[in-house]
């Protein structure tokens, strides 16, 4: 097992870089927008990562919106709250359109072999300073529904679908980017609104991997659930029956401070029940993770490696031009009904 995904600095990947990438605790990698010109240099780029750690799982929170690390060369994908509006509230034609953005976000990475995209969000959007438009709807009914057809579009390209942000960051208003998040409201509230479509995508297999917020909802447990046995455990794993992959959040926001340094966030996430710890945007403290952390040993089954894409999928779906296309078309007029 692999429990370490890192990023790195600029377009190219340094020798540093190079070498961390084949540490043995290393087993994915995130890119940004700073590690991005063309299309042609982000191949190069994917290329060199694969010379060396051909089996890393490679990915992106690419989900549309203003949340889309790759602009030029790729599509302008709508933000998930533009969907249905633009549809002028037709859930049924807002769900077919869910496919086809799903399928045409997914097969654009693939294209470039990039495995995963960190999406769908599954927040309702309520009162939070960073969901916002980024989720489907601030009915949970509508987030399963149109979440569900972006789903089935991902998986027809080749690829895992991975819901955020568990139980939801929807419902608490500051950013865990740059701030602590509190939601003190109690668990049956959070059920009731919040966790729907976790609990819905989940009791229907459709969600691969899930990430959890840096909240905390003080009501249920006094770690952010992230770093939370109670909320992992307990209420994923056994309450939810999930079995798929848990990443962490991003070690580095602001939300994830309240457990100490970065070896005490390391070892917090592990212990709660995290398959795969991010940490981004501080290359000092991946070396201080490779170097000075004392990994758990490794388990016989690399989880994350199940997220891996679909190679021969990817292939079929790439050789349907056409669909690409249509897709293409798709979101550019969405994007011209957005209200």
């Amino acid at each position: 097992m692999s429990y370490l995904m890192m990023d790195l600095l600029g377009t190219e990947a340094s020798e540093l870089e190079l070498s961390q990438l084949q540490h043995p605790m290393v087993g994915g990698l995130i890119l940004f927008s700073r590690n991005y010109q063309d299309r042609q240099q982000l191949c190069k780029l994917i290329d060199s990562v694969r010379e060396v750690a051909p089996n890393i799982l490679i990915a992106v929170d690419h989900e549309g919106g203003r949340v889309q690390r790759f602009r030029q060369d790729f599509t302008a994908i709508p933000a998930m709250g533009d969907i249905l509006p633009a549809a002028q509230g037709n859930i049924a034609l807002a769900s077919e359109w869910c496919v086809e953005l799903g399928y045409l976000m997914a097969i654009e990475l693939l294209s470039c072999d990039i495995d995963l995209s960190f999406a769908p969000v599954l927040d309702v959007n309520g009162i939070s300073e960073v969901i916002g438009r980024r989720a489907f709807s601030q009915d949970p009914a509508e987030v399963t529904k149109l979440a569900d057809r972006f789903i089935e579009g991902m998986n027809q390209a080749g690829m895992a679908a991975v819901g955020k942000h568990f139980p939801g960051h929807g419902s608490v208003q500051a950013d865990s980017h740059v701030a602590k998040p509190v939601d003190s409201r109690t668990k049956a509230e959070i059920e009731a609104l919040d966790m729907q479509p976790f609990k819905t995508l989940m009791a229907q297999s459709r969600l691969q991997g899930v990430m959890p917020a840096h909240v905390i909802y003080d009501q249920v447990d006094p770690n952010p659930a992230g770093f939370s046995e109670y909320w992992l455990q307990t209420v994923l794993r056994q309450q939810l029956a999930f079995d798929g992959v848990i990443f962490s959040d991003d070690l580095g926001m602001k939300g994830a401070g309240v457990v100490g340094g970065y070896q005490q966030r390391a070892q917090a996430a592990l212990n709660a029940g995290c398959n795969m710890i991010l940490l981004c945007n501080d290359s000092q403290g991946i070396c201080e993770l490779l170097n000075e952390f004392t990994w758990p040993e490794p388990v016989p089954e690399n989880m994350a490696a199940r997220l891996c894409s679909d190679k021969a999928q990817t292939a079929t779906a790439l050789a349907n031009e056409q669909r690409w296309l249509d897709a293409k078309k798709l979101a550019e007029t969405i994007q011209a009904l957005k209200v």
